[in-house]
């Protein structure tokens, strides 16, 4: 079984790669997903695109769910066998921990693929918000996407690329739009993976809103700009998926940009996951009664 983690940070592009690449693909595969809050959305986008996906959502595969990730391994190769297993772990988790898990697993053939965001990479870099933890999710890659190349200009791409080769020459990069590549994914297991940070974690706070009726669009995209500007907290991410007066939507919020995005199907449960620094819990709730 062809095993293939991505990584990245929270927002870079993740869940829209695994979509392309699983979409053109001609394997059998079944994604697993780690979603940090306590209802997982990733799933359910997946499963709307007609993909095979497994949730292990409240926790990171990291450290807390280190063994039901390797429980829930054994229970899809026996269930689906399946001859790719794509693992996107939580932007929070550290990439040595998950290959730490999978090695405990028996699974020793892994690719990495890092995908970074083209448009907060050097500002991300040189402010060391996270610490060695970013740089390692880079050196640990066999496969770096440098994404949302669109929004950047040709000195500023340079500039990350360079970055980039110079952490983990030995890397394969792609420069990529919406996380899209024009070529089959080389089949990449490099030897002398870089350093290690198993400790590496963040102690971000997380909420589940679960709103129980149709909400109006109008008020519950004020809600979502509201929160995306940070009146309530330092707003990491946010994603949803609710019924709304105008259909089904999907609701991206990273670094402070909100995406609206009509979705594929009926959503009988809406919920909201917010991942953030010093949330304010009570007036969150009180937006999305």
């Amino acid at each position: 079984m062809k095993t293939t983690v991505v990584c990245g940070l929270l927002g870079t592009g993740k869940t829209t790669f695994i979509r392309n690449f699983v979409k053109h693909g001609c394997e059998r595969t079944v994604v697993l997903v780690n979603d940090f809050g306590a209802a997982g959305i990733d799933g359910e986008i997946f499963s709307a695109g007609g993909i095979e996906s497994v949730e292990l959502p409240s926790g990171c595969v990291c450290c807390t769910l280190k063994f039901d990730l390797i429980n829930t391994i054994e229970s899809i190769v026996r269930q689906f066998a399946p001859e790719r297993l794509v693992i996107e772990p939580s932007g929070v988790a550290s990439p040595s921990g998950v290959l730490e898990a999978l090695e405990s697993a028996c699974i020793k053939t892994v690719t990495v693929v890092g995908i970074i965001d083209a448009v907060e990479f050097t500002e991300l870099l040189e402010s060391g918000m996270y610490g060695s933890f970013f740089e390692d999710q880079i050196c640990l890659a066999d496969i770096v996407l440098v994404n949302k190349t669109d929004l950047v200009t040709e000195a500023s791409l340079a500039d990350t690329i360079k970055r980039i080769e110079h952490m983990n020459p030995r890397a394969v990069l792609f420069r990529t739009v919406h996380a899209k590549i024009r070529e089959p994914l080389p089949e990449v297991r490099a030897g002398g993976r870089g350093r290690d940070v198993r400790d590496a974690h963040f102690h971000f706070g997380t909420m589940t809103i679960r709103p129980r009726r149709t909400n109006d669009f109008t008020v519950l995209t004020r809600g979502l700009g509201d929160l995306a500007e940070g009146k309530y907290g330092t707003v990491v991410r946010a994603k949803a998926l609710v019924r709304t007066d105008q259909g089904p939507y999907r609701f991206d919020i990273v670094y402070g940009k909100l995406d609206c995005i009509p979705f594929e199907k009926d959503i009988p449960d809406s919920r909201i996951v917010i991942i953030g620094l010093g949330l304010d819990s009570e007036g969150i709730r009180r937006s999305f009664p």
